[in-house]
């Protein structure tokens, strides 16, 4: 028994409220200690002269005739192999080819060396076991003492032994031997890991056997990605799969943003520096100008399957059949029956050959609305069926939509909610605000957001950075943080008016995608963050009105944003500042160190 392996003891009461004093109990342990060292002593003496047993006791002969004859048999042997090789060698025959004599030499050849070889082993294995035994007993003689002790010492006193785990390098989440049971079956593969919540019936219970799972797995801990605190029956078939925690993002608020004569606090979801504080300034500079206006101008999510035919011909068929507008009225009523909100608005179909791909828009009220589109588009397909049986439905998507990629089609035609927003910056805001001068500040933004963005070959950005407004709001509001990908197509414009003297700011931004309600808008912490803007749920009075609130306001933060870092960057503040807000102090000391 390895006793470096052996756990520290719990620690003992210091404080006795009666009985007998700590020191009497400490003097009548050394004196057992001491009766039981002159027994030991005398035990171990005559287990020296023959008492105890030996690893030797195992041999039939005595040990000095067996090693005798072992060494014996080992160099007799070996002698005789030598001179038998050094003769076939001299007559030229193989060694391999041996006789029944000198195989068996090789045989005992091979006995006697495991012998000796033991043999050196056996002093250092009886005097190891001797060791550890002498360890155990007086660990076990120590035990004893104390329990003994603790006879004397008032009960209501005593440390309580601390309670041993259901299973080694358990999560903490598990306590019963049940869960074990399943956390072995999940590692056999008797039980699929995605399966957990359907078998369990309990969604924190099936995360937790889950994240344990994986860690035995991969040999690669979890600490650090936390499990308690979250309601896993909120995204239960709705927003993730195979949970095994969530991660964790901090959320600062920017404003308050004055737009359209409200104010708005915004939360904000970022790892980034600076980017709060950026915002916070620009937000300034709009309430201190008389605030902002913005204006949703087209509100409609797309769809674009593509069908196959047999011919060009035939597939210009259908073209001109969705082209007319008698077609297109039927065609809206089978669309809008698909849900009480959706509503087509226009169907644009584009031809390639034998192929057509046709881009459905319809509104979606307060969702963003991408299952409800689908939805409807699948009535239409099947409904088409009857007059075009020989169309050929390649897939519900294909990509003229187009979803999560950035496209023309988005930035010229629009997806989701298009909207503009603007603002009339003072001269004295300017300069006392943003730290710069009009001139500069839209010299800046020609070079920059026009002239470099051309040379760059872009699609939908020319702004400065509305990728990272848009980013922190979609993820602290619940938006699909993927859509962020067109919803931040964005142009900025800005231009001097007044003589030169103050700005007009503006951004249009013709692909937001959002909504308030569906997805991950009613999970716990985005819901507040929506409640936080006045636009959680579904609005009763007008639908849609809600989502197309959020992305005004989106776009209002997006103006807020862009004129702050134009005019860090004009000023040349950009490098100072990430330095005080965006670097980590405690990275660098470490890295130092």
């Amino acid at each position: 028994m390895d006793i470096r392996r052996r756990p520290p003891k719990p620690p003992r009461p210091t404080a006795v409220n009666g009985g007998t004093h700590p020191h009497q109990h400490q003097h009548q342990r050394q004196h057992r200690r001491n009766e039981k060292a002159s027994t030991s002593s005398s035990s171990s003496s005559s287990s020296s002269s023959g008492g105890g047993p030996k690893a030797s006791d195992a041999l039939p002969l005595p040990l000095y005739l067996t090693n005798a004859v072992f060494f014996t048999l080992f160099f007799s042997v070996a002698y005789y192999l030598l001179h038998r090789w050094r003769d076939k060698i001299r007559t030229s025959t193989p060694l391999h080819v041996v006789n029944l004599s000198e195989l068996a030499a090789i045989v005992t050849l091979i006995a006697s060396f495991i012998y000796l070889l033991g043999f050196f082993g056996i002093d250092f294995v009886q005097s190891f076991i001797s060791r550890a035994s002498h360890y155990d007993a007086a660990w076990d003689d120590d035990d004893l003492e104390e329990e003994e002790d603790d006879v004397l010492i008032d009960s209501s006193r005593c440390c309580p032994p601390p309670a041993k785990p259901k299973f080694a390098d358990a999560d903490p989440a598990l306590y019963s031997e049940e869960d074990e049971d399943i956390i072995q079956a999940v590692l056999n593969g008797a039980v699929p890991s995605y399966s957990l919540e359907s078998k369990l019936g309990d969604c924190k219970r099936a995360a937790a056997i889950r994240r344990e799972w994986l860690q035995r797995t991969t040999g690669r801990s979890l600490q650090g990605l936390p499990l308690e605190g979250f309601d896993y029956d909120s995204i239960l078939g709705q927003c993730c799969e195979s949970p095994v925690g969530y991660v964790q993002i901090p959320v600062g608020i920017a404003g308050p943003l004055l737009l359209d004569g409200f104010e708005y606090m915004v939360p904000m979801a970022t790892t980034e520096g600076c980017l709060v504080a950026s915002m916070n300034r620009g937000c300034k500079a709009i309430h201190l100008s008389r605030g902002a206006d913005s204006q949703v101008y087209r509100d409609g999510m797309t769809r674009a399957p593509v069908v196959k035919f047999g011919s060009a011909v035939r597939a210009c068929e259908l073209f001109y059949y969705l082209e007319n507008r008698v077609n297109f009225d039927t065609l809206a009523v089978v669309f809008n029956g698909s849900s009480r909100f959706a509503r087509l608005q226009s169907i644009f179909p584009s031809l390639s050959g034998m192929t057509l791909h046709i881009r459905f828009n319809c509104s979606t009220g307060d969702a963003m609305g991408m299952n409800m589109v689908s939805k409807g588009v699948q009535n239409v397909l099947d409904y088409l069926q009857n007059d075009f049986p020989d169309m050929e439905v390649i897939g519900i998507s294909g990509n003229f939509c187009s979803d999560k990629k950035p496209a023309a089609v988005n930035w010229i035609l629009g997806r989701g909610k298009s909207v503009v927003c603007e603002a009339v910056i003072k001269e004295e805001v300017v300069k006392e605000v943003l730290k710069t001068s009009v001139s500069k500040l839209v010299q800046l933004h020609l070079n920059k957001n026009f002239v470099g963005s051309a040379m760059a070959g872009s699609v939908g950005g020319y702004n400065a950075h509305a990728s990272n407004i848009v980013s922190a709001i979609f993820i602290a509001t619940g938006q699909d943080p993927a859509q962020n990908v067109e919803s931040s197509h964005c142009l900025t414009n800005i231009v001097s008016i007044n003589d030169g003297r103050d700005i007009h700011a503006s951004v249009t931004m013709p692909c937001i995608e959002v909504g308030t309600v569906g997805g991950g808008t009613q999970l716990a912490s985005q819901s507040a963050c929506l409640n936080m803007l006045g636009v959680k749920g579904a609005s009763q009075g007008s639908p849609g009105s809600n989502s197309r609130r959020l992305a005004t306001i989106i776009a209002g933060s997006v103006l807020a944003g862009e004129l702050s870092l134009l005019s860090a960057m004009a000023a040349g503040d950009v490098v100072k500042s990430h330095m005080k807000y965006n670097r980590s102090s405690k990275d660098i000391s470490n890295a130092a160190s």
